[in-house]
């Protein structure tokens, strides 16, 4: 069993890029596709205190119900948008990744170097060709 595991949607670039920088650094990952098996409410709270940030910050606006619901209102309170989010699991952004360093929502997709517990083994490139990792598995750019 991994000690890293991923919120993962296959239909997005940046998740696809983050399971891939999770591979290059040598482990396998617990893949959790959250579209078809959404976390429970206990774990999606869980998450977002884990990680530290806002609900609203956990919310995806593009290509889902967002709009239509009218969640940039402010009247919606945090619970109400957690209840948003497990009724619509589309509206929860991704990738989150949880391993022993700490959970993060991984956009860009390197953020996910700050919580991997083994170093990159290899060269990486985005799947747009924006090199990330040298051959040295040294990240390349702002860190």
């Amino acid at each position: 069993m991994s000690n890293i595991t991923i919120y993962h949607n296959p239909d997005c670039g940046t998740s696809r890029n983050v399971l891939a920088l999770i591979r290059n650094s040598g482990e396998e990952p617990t893949i959790i596709e959250y579209l078809k098996t959404p976390p429970d409410h206990a774990t999606l709270v869980g998450l977002i205190e884990t990680m530290g940030i806002p609900v609203r910050d956990v919310l995806r606006q593009k290509g889902t119900p967002y709009d239509e619901l009218g969640l940039g209102d402010p009247k919606w309170t945090d619970a109400q948008l957690v209840d948003f989010m497990l009724q619509h699991p589309v509206l929860i952004n991704r990738p989150i990744v949880v391993t022993h360093r700490g959970t993060r929502l991984c956009r860009p997709s390197e953020a996910v170097l700050d919580i991997l517990p083994q170093p990159q083994q290899a060269a990486f490139s985005k799947e747009d060709g924006e090199p990330v990792i040298d051959s040295q598995g040294n990240r390349i750019g702002k860190h």
